[in-house]
């Protein structure tokens, strides 16, 4: 009896063991094929909006002193600010709605010019909101209460349309997009992907680092991105990366949104006051809001940048550089803000479009994209020009859905099978196994020994 109970309790352990070398197996293998990319069709998410900017035309045909900006109302409709009822005419007749303003563009804009001519202070920022027809002047948490009503004396020779306001935090450069760069100097986010025709680069903040600058894909040091080549700030925030391999490699119209999966990217544009946007970094993740204002102005303690898009969406440190778009449009890079994603506040992004032009680079896009059609090609093109519709805010959203690469392109199975970050668990449940299963047997030799040495003394005496 009880060597039948020895032989059914090395049965069920050798049975577990075998078991556990199984399920170990399928666990490795399971995360080596999920580390696979996924095939590269696009499922849409939204149909992108290709009408043009009307209230945009309209302002650009009536002038700066008869209209007073436009913007995106909450039913999509564009809404165009005027100065007289003439003008207000000329809108409606387009199909557009009109808002008699009592101060033009360029009251706004020469408002804004002195408060860029008073004595400079750090933590305050400034655009004009065209939905109310006032310049906003914001001041957080460091500016002192002497600066602070130096600023207000300012702002009250000015007019009445310039409105002080006190906001929470501090404005900062967002350092330290959706994917993880780093450097030396710190950590931002990968913006967009581009090219100058020869070479492909990472658009990111200027603020990131000075030209010069190495960067990483890892924490380690041990896969190196590049270099950058190109760098501005203060003044704008945009910088270019050049890739050590000269190219981005498959994905690069792809920007990362969390969980494996990110936004097709089709072209560039520039934003509408009102529009809904989604921001990516590699901190926070994807988030989104409402473009507030246009050419803002923002006093870090690095030095002063112009001609931000200003929105409410969140931001914290480690998204700078990262991608705002909408509808699959790129829009801006994350250059800095106040708050954090738990309690909200106000983040600027400096223009795509502005820094495209200055670096005289373009915006990488799949082929198919680029010359107009729908399918998604696996190679990446210039971008040609993209428009953004005017859609209701609450309707718009990020764009196309893609797989993300995450800097495994040309890795092996093997290679895959060998990262513990990936199969870690399942290789602990195959050695748990595999030390079971050679226990089992050295237990039953050493149970056969003694039984065999038992058998042979009694025999022997």
């Amino acid at each position: 009896m009880r060597h039948a109970r020895r032989r059914v309790v090395r049965r069920v352990t050798r049975l577990a063991a075998v078991g556990g070398l199984l399920l170990g197996g399928a666990m490795v293998a399971q995360a080596a094929m999920a580390s696979e990319t996924p095939p590269a069709s696009a499922r849409p998410l939204r149909s992108a909006g290709t009408a043009g900017d009307p209230g945009g035309a309209l302002v650009a045909r009536l002038g700066t002193t008869r209209t007073a900006g436009n913007w995106i109302g909450a039913d999509g409709r564009p809404v165009v600010a005027v100065t007289d009822a003439e003008a207000a005419r000329t809108v409606r007749a387009a199909g557009i709605q009109a808002k008699v303003v009592p101060h033009s563009m360029d009251e706004l804009k020469s408002a804004t010019a002195t408060l860029r001519s008073a004595p400079r202070v750090t933590g305050t920022a400034w655009a004009v909101d065209y939905r109310t027809n006032r310049v906003v002047v914001r001041a957080d948490r460091t500016v002192s209460a002497g600066d602070w009503s130096r600023m207000s004396q300012v702002a009250s020779g000015i007019g009445g349309f310039v409105h002080m306001e006190r906001t929470k935090g501090a404005f900062t450069a967002r350092l330290n997009g959706a994917q993880p760069i780093l450097s030396t100097g710190g950590r931002c986010s990968a913006g967009f992907n581009v090219t100058d025709g020869r070479r492909d680069f990472i658009l990111t903040a200027g603020h990131c680092g000075p030209s010069g600058s190495t960067w990483f894909a890892d924490n380690q040091g041990d896969r190196q991105l590049g270099s950058t080549v190109s760098s501005n700030f203060p003044g704008s925030d945009f910088s270019l990366v050049q890739y050590d391999s000269g190219r981005a490699g498959p994905g690069a119209d792809v920007v990362a949104v969390g969980g494996g999966k990110g936004v097709r990217i089709t072209g560039a544009a520039d934003p509408s006051v009102g529009q809904r946007v989604f921001r990516s970094g590699s901190t926070s993740g994807l988030h989104d809001g409402q473009v507030t204002a246009l050419n803002a102005t923002v006093n870090y303690p690095e030095g002063t940048v112009t001609g931000l898009i200003e929105t409410n969406v969140c931001a914290e440190p480690g998204d700078s550089g990262g991608p705002m778009f909408s509808e699959g449009v790129a829009l801006g890079v994350t250059s800095g803000g106040s708050g954090d994603c738990t309690t909200g506040g106000t983040t600027f992004f400096q223009p795509v479009t502005k820094a495209l032009t200055a670096l005289n680079v373009k915006l990488l896009v799949s082929a198919g994209n680029a010359g107009g059609g729908q399918g998604a090609a696996s190679s990446p093109a210039p971008s040609a020009p993209a428009s953004q519709g005017a859609v209701a805010p609450s309707a718009a959203s990020p764009g196309s859905s893609a797989p993300v690469t995450v800097g495994a392109e040309g890795r092996t199975l093997l290679a895959r099978l060998t990262d513990t970050r990936n199969v870690g668990p399942g290789l602990l449940v195959v050695a748990g196994s595999l030390i079971a299963l050679v226990a089992t047997r050295y237990i039953r030799s050493e149970q056969d020994r003694k039984a065999y040495q038992r058998y042979y003394s009694s025999t022997w005496g």
